[in-house]
């Protein structure tokens, strides 16, 4: 049985900002009901240039404050008994350790298949393997450029771009994961312009990750940039024989949240 966390316990493992079901959009876990935890913080910055910024800028670049505890997941599964999978997203969900692991003891005793989404930037050594790791590599093109303004204001300066780069492409940390954790695969994000290919296609190659484990991933934070870039990462996949990902909730509720 899940037993019920004191209010210490509750206080240390919160770090949820959003909490809420949904159909999986990404991936190949894609069309499944699921619950959707999302952390708040993270360790990059990402900017897609015409792709626009990280489409959950307000966990990273903006980052609001956490509202959910543990015992308010276990509620919602209860009210949703049917659902058995959870999207561990962010931000980074490898920030809240704590709360990581206490995730996969639950998702163990309630059957539930959990999956992280991750840019891979830390490895974590849990209790219960995690189900999924679907790690989203960061390349080059999400660097953000000095002097832009971010989403809701400020300039970007070198500081902000030092720690955008601070622990991307963590490779050791990304096959030490893929290593522990039960699957995986990899969604890198591909920009309309494909420059970032060559990139990405040496990085896979180098990193020995076999195409059936990559999905490629058109950038875009909401309906009108990402469609610029759907046909053209959708004929680099078939071109190259790696599958091809959809961002669903953005075509179907463009920016809105909670979808």
């Amino acid at each position: 049985m899940i037993q019920r966390m004191t209010e210490e316990e509750k206080q240390a493992k919160k770090g949820i900002l959003e909490l809420y079901t949904c159909i999986q959009s990404e991936g190949s876990r894609a069309g499944r009901p699921t619950v959707a935890v999302r952390t708040t913080g993270c360790t990059h910055r990402c900017w897609f240039n015409e792709g626009g910024w990280c489409d959950s800028f307000y966990t990273s670049i903006h980052p609001e404050k956490a509202k959910y505890s543990f015992n308010d997941i276990v509620d919602i599964y209860d009210k949703n008994p049917h659902i058995k999978e959870m999207m561990l997203t962010g931000g980074s969900p490898t920030m809240w350790p704590k709360l990581v692991n206490e995730l996969t003891h639950f998702a163990y005793e309630r059957n539930i298949f959990i999956t992280i989404e991750t840019e891979g930037s830390h490895f974590l050594e849990t209790d219960h393997p995690i189900s999924l790791l679907s790690i989203s590599p960061k390349f080059s093109n999400s660097i953000p450029s000095l002097d832009i303004t971010k989403p809701l204001g400020g300039i970007v300066d070198q500081k902000f771009i030092d720690q955008h780069n601070k622990f991307r492409l963590n490779n050791q940390a990304i096959l030490k994961s893929i290593e522990y954790h039960s699957d995986y695969h990899i969604k890198p994000v591909i920009d309309k312009d494909l420059k970032i290919w060559p990139e990405i296609k040496q990085w896979l190659e180098d990193m020995n990750i076999p195409k059936s484990k990559v999905w490629l991933m058109p950038a875009g934070d909401n309906i009108s940039s990402l469609l610029e870039s759907y046909g053209p990462v959708m004929d680099l996949a078939n071109r190259e024989g790696y599958n091809f990902t959809g961002r669903a909730h953005i075509i179907a509720f463009d920016t809105r949240r909670e979808v």
